[in-house]
């Protein structure tokens, strides 16, 4: 029977990559959810910048496994007594070791699987532009290796493909972790096809810490707002544009490798404004005046916050229909979905969209009423929290 007291101190641990991401604003939502509702939180967060300071052989040993990390946590553990311990990334710094350290230690354990690392090499089941499950089940991630897929590097992507290989051959993924948690109905089936134990994958969604609260009437410009990089769909989008001759403007928000093509692709056309990197304010005061938020990502996605955040300012979305995002956004209801890296198809939903902003806003009210639903912090409170009761019902009864 599942424990009906709430953990009351929580361990969460986390790797930060080197480039800030979703993952981190999570991590944070999350530690500040459990202390404004009376929880006593210790955070363990190592830090992907010093990874430049350690030489490649210690790192790919400690990558498959780190005694120094293992040897770390069991210090928090015995100062900290955690009644669960919640991970969100491990790699590479942390290792799977740290798994090992909560089980003899008798904590419950819990993993968000943010991305997919567990099953993919690179974390994002992505190759060359477009989605990719070559290694997705297999006990050794070898096309992964011959692709190069993680940092365009063999070597690198061999140890990656080791240390998983290594722990699907341990066990660790069923006997070390109690409860995944995957974020969308998609990701949780792409995990289980990757052999994970289908019986312990949870779906729980992110969530937006702070109400941005609703803007007036919808303005006269879309929004895209993320990495300017070829797998989020830029491409796409500028090509989309090109051909939907529509009178509104196109606002791009966010910085990356193909920042550079933005700014010629505003500078030669009116209608394309380019904003930089912006705030999460400054993000919301965009999302709050834009006719909708467009999101032509080409990979599986996570769960974008940005579309979350585009819901909670009521502004509907027009998204690719591809992984998480047709699950999040529904047909005519919450906004728009096309075919992937096809710009006609996009075009189309843009032009369409252009001249019904009566629509666009009845999207918009049904957004919001989803975000005051579902990703609320009041919303995913009691999801957690059945999570961590799971947790700890299966630890007792293992031990």
């Amino acid at each position: 029977m599942t424990p009906r007291v709430s953990p009351a101190r929580v361990l969460l641990v986390h790797n930060r990559y080197q480039r800030p991401g979703g993952e981190d604003v999570v991590f944070e939502a999350e530690a500040e959810l459990l202390r404004c509702r009376g929880h006593e939180v210790e955070e363990w967060v190592e830090d992907n910048a010093t990874i430049d300071r350690i030489p490649a052989a210690r790192l790919a040993i400690d990558t498959v496994w780190s005694t120094a990390s293992a040897r770390r946590l069991e210090a928090i553990i015995a100062r900290a007594r955690p009644d669960v311990a919640h991970f969100h990334n491990t790699f590479p710094l942390i290792s799977p070791s740290a798994y090992a350290a909560c089980r003899a230690a008798r904590v419950p354990v819990v993993q968000t699987l943010h991305n997919y690392r567990l099953i993919c090499p690179n974390g994002l089941l992505l190759r060359d532009g477009h989605p990719c499950e070559d290694c997705v089940g297999r006990s050794l991630a070898w096309p992964g290796v011959v692709h190069a897929c993680y940092r365009e590097s063999r070597a690198q992507t061999a140890v990656v493909s080791g240390m998983l290989a290594a722990h699907r051959l341990r066990g660790t993924w069923s006997r070390d972790i109690d409860v995944f948690v995957a974020l969308t109905r998609f990701a949780r089936e792409k995990f289980i096809q990757g052999g994970l134990p289908e019986s312990r994958i949870r779906v729980k969604p992110n969530f937006i810490p702070t109400d941005p609260a609703t803007g007036g009437p919808p303005g006269q410009h879309f929004l895209y707002a993320g990495r300017l990089s070829g797998e989020k769909g830029i491409r796409t989008l500028l090509d989309a544009w090109a051909r939907a001759g529509v009178t509104a403007q196109l606002r791009i928000a966010g910085s990356g490798p193909l920042e550079g093509m933005v700014r010629e692709a505003a500078a030669r056309t009116a209608s394309i404004r380019y904003l930089g990197q912006l705030s999460r304010e400054d993000l919301a005061t965009q999302l709050r005046g834009a006719l909708a938020l467009v999101f032509p990502s080409e990979w599986y996605e996570g769960m974008p916050m940005t579309i979350l955040e585009a819901f909670a300012c009521g502004r509907p979305v027009l998204a690719a229909r591809l992984g998480g995002m047709e699950e999040m956004v529904t047909e005519g209801i919450t906004g728009s979905l096309f075919r992937p890296a096809d710009p006609a198809d996009l075009s189309a939903r843009l032009a369409w969209a252009s001249g019904h902003p009566a629509a666009l806003a009845a999207m918009g009210a049904n957004a919001r009423s989803e975000y005051t639903s579902r990703y609320t912090p009041d919303a995913n409170y009691p999801l957690l929290m059945d999570i961590y009761r799971e947790a700890t019902s299966r630890q007792i009864s293992r031990a």
